[in-house]
C-alpha cells in the first residue's frame, strides 16, 4: 500500500497584483496585471507534495462561495482527496491579497472558513488523520486545533512535520510532538527566543533561508546547504513548496541531508514561474534540475 501524507491546514484564494511600484499610503499607482490564484499554506503544501508524486489527503475548509467550490474542483483535479473539504455557510473562503514588486511579495490574509477547523473538527477526524503515514501543519489554522492533530498523530506514531508560519509562540506539548520543524530563519529567530530550553528544539529544525539555502541538524551537528542560484520570478509559495517536497522525501526514508536537497531543489525551480502552486515542480522537473545542476551544489 502506498504511504500516504495529511494535510490540515488553510485554504485560500490569492488575489494577485504585479506592480512596478508599491504604493504609499494614500498613494494610487497603476498595476501590470492581476490574476486569481488558488493558494494558502495548507493547500500549497497539500499540491507540491501531491506535485512530487505522494499520496496526499486534504483536511480543511472552505465558504460555500464561488472560490469555495472552484477550489475543491481544482485539488480534486491535482489528485488530492478532497473528502475532508468542506464548505460552510457562515464564513467565506479564506482569501490573500498579495502585491507582486520586483522580484518581491507582501501578502494580507483574511482566513474566513479556516478559523473554523476547530479541535473539536480535528478530533472528529481522528480515524481520517491516523490513516495516513505522515502528518504536515502549518500555523494557518488556530493553533489549538493544530496542537490537538499533532497529538492524535503522534499517539498513532505518524510522523509530524511542522510548519510555524506565521509565526506563533508554539506550545511545548506541540514542539515535543513534531519531528521536524520547518522555520523560515526569521522565524527561527523568533522562535529560539521564544522558549526557555531551545536545546531539545534545535535537533528538529529545517530553517530554510531563501537565497542562502537551508540549515539542518544531522545529529548533534548543525549543516548547512547552499541554494542553487535561479532567475527570480515570484517567491510566493516557495518555503511551501519546500515543505511540500520535504514532507515526500522524509516519507520516502531519505537522510536530512537528501531530503533538504531535493525540497531545496524544489524550491528553487518554483521561484521561476508566476504564482505559488502554478510554479510548483512535479517529481520528474526536480530529478532533471538536480541531475543538471549537480556540480552547482557548494
Amino acid at each position: 500500500m502506498a504511504k500516504k501524507i495529511t494535510v490540515i491546514g488553510s485554504i485560500n484564494m490569492d488575489l494577485v497584483t504585479q506592480t512596478d511600484l508599491v504604493p504609499n499610503r494614500g498613494e494610487t499607482v497603476l498595476g501590470n496585471q492581476f490574476f486569481t490564484i488558488p493558494g494558502g499554506k495548507g493547500a500549497n503544501q497539500a499540491v507540491a507534495a501531491a506535485k512530487m508524486g505522494a499520496e496526499v489527503s486534504m483536511i480543511g475548509l472552505v465558504g460555500d462561495d464561488a472560490f469555495g467550490h472552484e477550489y475543491i474542483d481544482y485539488l480534486r483535479n491535482q489528485q488530492i482527496d478532497v473528502s475532508n473539504v468542506k464548505p460552510v455557510t457562515h464564513r467565506k473562503t479564506g482569501v490573500a491579497t498579495i502585491v507582486l514588486s520586483q522580484g518581491d511579495n507582501s501578502i494580507i490574509v483574511v482566513p474566513g472558513a479556516n478559523n473554523m477547523v476547530t479541535p473539536e473538527l480535528v478530533e472528529s477526524l481522528e480515524k481520517e488523520i491516523t490513516a495516513c503515514d505522515l502528518l504536515l501543519l502549518q500555523l494557518e489554522i488556530p493553533i489549538e486545533s493544530v496542537e490537538i492533530a499533532a497529538k492524535i498523530a503522534k499517539k498513532h506514531g505518524k510522523q509530524v512535520i511542522l510548519n510555524p508560519a506565521p509565526f506563533q509562540h508554539l506550545p511545548e506539548a506541540l514542539i515535543e510532538n513534531a519531528d521536524f520543524i520547518t522555520p523560515n530563519e526569521y522565524e527561527a529567530e523568533l522562535l529560539l527566543a521564544s522558549i526557555t530550553d531551545p536545546a531539545p528544539l534545535r535537533k528538529k529544525l529545517i530553517i530554510t533561508k531563501g537565497s542562502e539555502g537551508v540549515t539542518f541538524y544531522e545529529g548533534e551537528h548543525e549543516r548547512h546547504q547552499d541554494s542553487l542560484k535561479v532567475e527570480t520570478v515570484d517567491t510566493t509559495g516557495a518555503g511551501d513548496t519546500f515543505n511540500g517536497a520535504f514532507a515526500v522525501a522524509i516519507l520516502e526514508g531519505k537522510p536530512i541531508r537528501e531530503a533538504c536537497e531535493i525540497a531545496a531543489a524544489a524550491g528553487a525551480i518554483s521561484v521561476t514561474k508566476l504564482g505559488a502552486q502554478s510554479g510548483m515542480p512535479t517529481r520528474a522537473e526536480v530529478e532533471e534540475f538536480l541531475s543538471d545542476r549537480k556540480g552547482d551544489w557548494a
